[in-house]
């Protein structure tokens, strides 16, 4: 059997198991690796799907009687003709030993529902909004950062992303670059779309922990910016669970409130997020 008819016999295989009911097949159209850890894939977007951007959706694979699905943040904008996620790799992890596998062609189970705290409808506008992250943490930024919305609502937006390595780091750069030469956006982003990146393991320009850098000021330094204030800055908070807890403590320190879809306010935490 040659390679074609093997991989299209297998294809046909993998989806021998039924497609649960609330549930979309879709194609991977692209997948990038950016280190043994961390990789990003591309499916197709179902006609029907809609959502909001910074939301989360559950994904599995077609690949047991009983898919293992996990809830992951999109990180494309809810314009997109494809819908986006960015990944860590976990060995023995149910579904993503399987996912990280991917290729091309192959196909992706997404739950029909998304939601999230992560929207700009959880936050009242104000001057600067601080999307912190740690990690794989990025996805939903990623979306928002490319949403005109964002830029309605907000003057100044700061992305900070923390890392162990440099490398881990990439996937960032990319985006940051991407979105500033977007056609769609690109213009809003100019003199109002600032990234801010740390490592905590290999040796940078700027390192150390984001919850370290907001206590000691190097964050607001580096930045031009004064510690977070109620009047003027708004935060989004998705990560690690250290992270969420610390950067959510040092929030209400500074006197501000935790929002909601159905009571907006100062900031938000993402606590779907594993990674």
């Amino acid at each position: 059997m040659n390679a074609a008819v093997s991989n299209a016999a297998e294809a046909v295989q993998t989806l021998e198991f039924p497609i649960p009911a609330g549930v979309y097949a879709e194609s991977v159209v692209s997948v990038k690796h950016y280190t043994d850890r961390l990789f990003s894939f591309r499916i197709t977007r179902p006609q029907s799907f809609r959502f909001r951007s910074g939301e989360f959706v559950m994904i599995g694979l077609p690949n047991a009687q009983k898919p293992v699905f996990r809830a992951y943040s999109i990180a494309s904008p809810n314009w997109d003709e494809e819908v986006e996620f960015f990944s860590i790799k976990v060995p023995d992890g149910p579904l993503t030993q399987h996912l990280q596998k991917i290729q091309p062609g192959d196909t992706v189970l997404m739950r029909q529902k998304s939601t999230g705290t992560l929207v700009n409808d959880a936050l009242t506008p104000a001057k600067r909004l601080y999307m912190i992250s740690t990690g794989t943490g990025i996805a939903p930024f990623a979306s928002l950062i490319r949403d005109p919305d964002t830029y309605d609502k907000f003057d100044q937006i700061i992305l900070t992303h923390t890392c162990r390595d440099l490398a881990e780091l990439k996937y960032g750069e990319e985006l940051i670059a991407a979105t500033r030469e977007d056609p769609l956006i690109g213009e809003l982003t100019e003199g109002r779309l600032h990234h801010f990146t740390s490592t905590t393991r290999q040796t940078s320009p700027v390192m150390g922990r984001i919850t370290t850098l907001i206590e000691n000021g190097g964050l607001f330094q580096a930045l031009g910016t004064e510690p977070f204030d109620r009047e003027n800055d708004r935060v989004m908070i998705c990560g690690s669970m250290d992270m969420l807890k610390d950067v959510k403590a040092l929030a209400e320190k500074a006197g501000l409130k935790e929002g909601s879809n159905a009571e907006p306010a100062d900031f938000v935490v993402e606590r779907a997020f594993v990674g």
